[in-house]
């Protein structure tokens, strides 16, 4: 089993930027496709952006493509969510998780793994 935790959530404006880590422990982080997820008050979870075990392949939902970026360092068994641009519709309890394989990558109830979460709000 793997282990999650996140961090570098907090409050910024809207334009700002944040960097979200998450960092495993338990396991070895190259064993897993990573995902990030999101969600709002009063919204279900949604899906963000994952990345397969090497690295070599993300994907992205609509909604952040070409602002957010997911990166892993497997040596440190950490996952990044490089967030830029950031709107109010951001605001949300960001989680990282963690699942076997690539197939399925949007859906969370496929992910095995979660991590506690972290906060993200975005003032206008």
């Amino acid at each position: 089993q793997v282990q999650l935790v996140e961090s570098g959530g907090g409050l910024v404006q809207a334009g700002g930027s944040l960097r979200l880590s998450c960092a495993a422990s338990g396991s070895t982080l190259s064993r897993y496709t990573m995902g990030w997820f999101r969600q709002a008050p009063g919204k279900e979870r949604e899906f963000v952006t994952t990345i397969n075990r090497s690295g070599e392949n993300t994907d992205y939902a609509d909604s952040v493509k070409g602002r957010f970026t997911i990166s892993r360092d497997n040596a440190k068994n950490t996952v990044a969510l490089q967030m830029n641009s950031l709107k109010p519709e951001d605001t949300a309890v960001y989680y990282c998780a963690a699942k076997d394989t690539y197939l399925g990558r949007r859906i969370d109830t496929r992910y095995a793994y979660w991590g506690q979460g972290t906060q993200v709000t975005v003032s206008s």
